[in-house]
């Protein structure tokens, strides 16, 4: 569980990031998932678009995904949203305590 200063912090991070994925109609799949669980392995924050034609909203896909690959969700807005997990073996971000 993150704080409210620690999603602060990962919401301004947030701002520089590059969309890394797109969730359209045919919603989160299971290659959708593995795509998602290797990038944030990789950078511990990802931002993830979800298309006009998805059947699920921002909100709900944030939701699903987040529990799928058991990460944090940071900020939901408009159609994009982004997703936190903090590497164990070899952090990036810096949250502080």
């Amino acid at each position: 569980m993150i704080t409210s200063k620690q999603r602060a912090t990962l919401r301004s991070l947030a701002n520089r990031l590059d969309t890394v994925m797109q969730i359209g109609k045919g919603g989160i799949t299971e290659s959708v998932i593995t795509q998602a669980q290797q990038a944030i392995s990789n950078k511990e924050m990802i931002k993830v678009r979800v298309l006009e034609s998805a059947l699920l909203t921002t909100r709900e896909a944030c939701e699903v995904l987040a529990e799928a690959i058991d990460a944090e969700p940071v900020q939901c807005i408009g159609s994009r949203f982004v997703l936190y997990k903090k590497n164990e073996k070899n952090p990036v971000i810096d949250l502080g305590k």
